[in-house]
């Protein structure tokens, strides 16, 4: 396996322990561990364990990108929100530690400003505004609907994370697409 072969599947293992652990409560020798390298080849691979969960959360970010960018593609105007949440539903589903890693990211980058560390927050902040655009071209560039899509997701975010079943009255409003199975 080449070494970005390797880094590839760092990325992976770290959003799997980030995403439950967090960053404070995930050893860089449990990531090593799932991906059967020592811990000296993981810090020839990243430098420091900071880099290990910046690179795992702007991979998760990039997916939800592409996750958006593909429901998007090729879908009439008045069907893309839809494709959008669908897909993304899809996702948390299908993965639910994308979720959870990105609960992490934010609680990671709270936690770097606190201490004066913005050079983490700039890098998230930075690619999530990739994703926002992707949000605001599919749904043709309005500022409101933008903002109203991004809102209701967060929303379902935070429902999701805290286990809110498809019949629960918090559900109540939202389309069918939006809610889990």
């Amino acid at each position: 396996m080449s070494a970005e072969e390797r880094r590839g599947s760092v990325i992976r293992a770290a959003m799997s322990e980030f995403a439950h652990g967090g960053y404070k409560g995930t050893s860089t020798e449990a990531i090593a561990r799932r991906v059967g390298v020592s811990q000296p080849y993981l810090f020839r691979l990243f430098p420091n364990k900071q880099a290990i969960f910046l690179a795992a959360s702007l991979r998760c970010i990039d997916i939800t990108r592409q996750v958006i960018a593909d429901a998007a593609d090729g879908v009439p105007q008045e069907e893309k929100a839809d494709a959008i949440a669908n897909a993304y539903k899809k996702l948390l589903l299908d993965d639910p530690e994308s979720l959870l890693m990105q609960m992490q990211t934010y609680v990671a980058v709270a936690s770097a400003e606190a201490v004066g560390d913005h050079e983490f927050g700039e890098a998230v902040r930075e690619r999530w505004q990739e994703m926002w655009d992707t949000v605001h071209l599919a749904l043709g560039a309005d500022v409101d609907e933008t903002k109203t899509f991004m809102a209701y997701g967060m929303l379902v975010n935070t429902l999701f994370s805290l286990g809110y079943p498809a019949g629960h009255r918090n559900w109540e409003g939202f389309h069918d697409s939006a809610r889990p199975a």
